[in-house]
């Protein structure tokens, strides 16, 4: 018996604009044009939900979850999304699946695409992500890796843009952790609109080198810079988007004690702050550890975004799920 076919990976909008994606693992992988095409459906899909207008899409479609992380946001906008979409979610434990049993990565990739019309991975490896998009038949989504979170970012670029009116030229400083996956996503995403990406960390935590090179073409094609420093203060100079995330990551829950102590001086706090523009916006993908990452008085304050941010994770994630699986 024949498997289902390849997927197509030309989708069409009535907009007669087209969108040329099979799986969305990384920013990287998206041309800047794509990027900003996401970007721009999934403010009509904000738009189109507000206004309580129908728009399902994704009609009698499901989407299989696959979940080795614990999520708050990324489980409730991907179930939501399909349901607002018209479609169903279906959400699979690591401890429901005959992975943690030895099953293959192959198999279980190949057997969910008879029963899925895409699927959506939260884990921790970013080579099994790869491995699912290699043998699945069906789209695959990045929910979030140990290496990239672009889906997240997605949304963040959709909240600065609602904020800021643009995104190319201007000046986004990442504060904390930068060998992470937010700080990875986050400068794939901004080398690819033309945002300067500015990060301070210590020493010993800087981005992955592959990353950074790669984004690096892109920000020269663009005209935009990608920068990397010790000093919080030099770095977040004239920021008009300034984005933290927390010190200790899923899986790093050992190393919490020596974290605190090497990121003391990297707390996003009113201090810190005073060297970025007067308008600047925080951003933070949350869950948050106030008077940690971020003072309280910033998260809370006038100048944070986090809870549209977190709420564009919804309109983002219909977008991503509209492109490849309408």
């Amino acid at each position: 018996m024949k498997g289902k076919k390849k997927m197509s990976n030309l989708i069409q909008f009535e907009n007669n604009k087209e969108l040329k994606i099979s799986h969305f693992l990384t920013i990287s992988q998206l041309t800047s044009d794509e990027v900003h095409f996401l970007i721009e459906d999934a403010s009509k899909m904000k738009k189109l939900q507000k206004s309580g207008k129908p728009h399902a899409y994704l009609k009698g479609k499901v989407l299989g979850m696959i979940f080795e992380k614990a999520s708050t946001r990324t489980r409730v906008s991907f179930e939501i999304g399909m349901l607002q979409l018209g479609g169903n979610a279906i959400f699979l434990s690591s401890k429901d699946l005959q992975l943690g049993r030895g099953e293959t990565i192959e198999d279980t990739a190949k057997v969910l695409s008879r029963y899925v019309d895409g699927l959506m991975i939260r884990t921790f490896q970013h080579e099994l992500i790869e491995d699912f998009a290699q043998h699945a038949t069906v789209p695959v989504i990045n929910g979030l890796t140990d290496m990239h979170h672009p889906t997240q970012v997605l949304a963040d670029l959709l909240t600065i843009y609602e904020y800021k009116g643009k995104l190319n030229g201007l000046k986004m400083c990442f504060v904390g952790d930068a060998n992470n996956n937010m700080c990875h996503s986050l400068i794939e995403g901004a080398a690819k609109v033309g945002m300067n990406i500015s990060i301070a960390c210590p020493k010993g935590y800087e981005p992955n080198k592959a990353i950074v090179s790669n984004a690096q073409k892109d920000a020269k094609k663009f005209g935009s810079s990608i920068e990397i420093g010790e000093n919080p203060q030099i770095m977040i100079q004239d920021a008009d988007v300034v984005v933290t995330d927390v010190f200790t990551s899923m899986g790093q829950e050992n190393e919490t004690k020596k974290r605190l102590t090497d990121f003391k001086a990297y707390q996003v706090n009113e201090m810190l702050c005073k060297y970025a523009k007067d308008d600047f916006i925080f951003l933070h993908c949350l869950p948050a550890h106030r008077e940690e990452e971020v003072a309280g008085s910033i998260i809370d304050g006038e100048h944070s975004v986090v809870l549209d941010e977190a709420e564009n994770r919804l309109h983002a994630q219909k977008a991503i799920l509209r492109a490849l699986m309408q």
